[in-house]
Parts: C-alpha cells; structure tokens; sequence
C-alpha cells in the first residue's frame, strides 16, 4: 500500500489563477496528473500566440514545481464512489473533477478549490476542502 502523505491537493482554477504565484505555495502542496492534462488542453485551445506563451510559461512553472500524483488503483476506488454519489443524486460532474477530488481522498489531503460545484461535492464525499 502507498504511504498516505498529508497536505493540500491543489485543484486547477488554484493553479490557473492569476494573483496566486507557484512559488509561494507550500511545499507540502500536490496536483493530480489531472491537473497536469487539463493545463495541456489549455495550451492546446489557445485562440493567440500571445496566450499560447503565457499559459505555456504557467504549465512549465508548475510542471517544474510539482510533482503529480498519479491515478492509481485507490483514486479508481474512490472515483468510483464520487461517481456514484453523483449519480445517486443526480448531479452533473465532470470526470476531470471527480478524478481530482478521488485523487485528494486517496491521498488524505485537503482539496483546494475555486470551483464550487467540485467544492459541494467534495464535502458531500466527505472530503476535506478549503
């Protein structure tokens, strides 16, 4: 079984705020490689070159600042359940948040999260957020 480390698990509307700089969030801080897919796209849907830079130049800082989290057996167990959760209730989720909140459970770690949807349905999994 893999060690459970404690800490924050860093959603990605953290991580693609503008007012929050990598380097000052603490060290004991993760992402899911989630996040890590949904920051690609984003440099992938870019409309300019401008903004192709910018969001290239964040993936690259946080890339270089985390290492991610992967989605391993305990993250598919606790996804299973959000899934389920979700459905009982009849709510919409997006599997990149699912995943993310599994990934956070499975590792015991406070989600952190602007998005309120993934915030009310991380709590009602009984998850811990911020």
């Amino acid at each position: 079984m893999a060690e459970v480390v404690n800490g924050a698990l860093l959603d990605t509307s953290i991580l693609i705020a503008i007012q929050v700089d990598v380097d000052q969030l603490p060290p004991s801080a993760a992402i899911s490689v989630v996040t890590l897919g949904e920051l690609h796209a984003a440099v992938h849907l870019a409309r300019t070159d401008r903004i192709r830079r910018l969001r290239q130049d964040r993936l690259d800082a946080i890339r270089s600042a985390f290492a991610p989290l992967p989605v391993d057996e305990p993250v598919a167990e606790r996804y299973g359940e959000l899934l389920a959760l979700a459905r009982r209730r009849r709510r919409t989720a997006k599997a990149t948040d699912l995943l993310i909140i599994a990934t956070a459970a499975a590792s015991s770690r406070t989600l952190y999260t602007y998005d309120t949807a993934q915030k009310r349905l991380a709590l009602a999994a009984h998850v811990a957020v911020a």
